[in-house]
């Protein structure tokens, strides 16, 4: 089964979930009633798009709160789905390690967060990269996660 494709724009239904735990943990409710500003922007977008049984959202339609809120959650994320074993180096359209493409790996620095993002769904979606196969059981046989 394909993975699925969204526009580079966009973000995603789960990376809105995830940037919701990051401020619950983050920023709890004192009293189970009020949220953080963080948590309340991101949940207000959250919970209109799964009202509408939308999966992603485009950036420029995040009010800035919600997109800053985003943002931060992002940076507490790694950067590059890198694994210092590139094979585009070696001539490959796709990388073996990470599963970006030539171009991806090319124009890493340049692409903005929600682009970062759209490529690190669609290389987790695939799943084929080493970083996915090999070296995670790897990492897990060595942690014990």
């Amino acid at each position: 089964m394909p993975a699925e494709t969204f526009p580079a724009d966009a973000i995603h239904l789960t990376d809105l979930e995830a940037a919701l735990d990051f401020w619950r943990a983050r920023a709890p409710s004192p009293d189970g009633v009020r949220l953080a500003p963080e948590v309340a922007a991101l949940a207000e977008v959250y919970a209109r798009m799964a009202h509408a049984r939308q999966r992603q959202v485009h950036e420029a339609a995040l009010p800035a709160p919600t997109l800053a809120a985003w943002l931060a959650w992002y940076d507490s994320t790694p950067d590059t789905p890198c694994i210092a074993i590139c094979s585009t180096s070696q001539g490959d359209a796709i990388c073996k390690g990470c599963g970006r493409s030539f171009a991806e790996v090319q124009h890493w620095l340049a692409m903005t967060p929600v682009h970062k993002r759209a490529v690190w769904r669609r290389i987790t979606q695939e799943g084929t990269a080493l970083r996915f196969t090999r070296y995670a059981e790897r990492a897990a046989a060595t942690t014990g996660v």
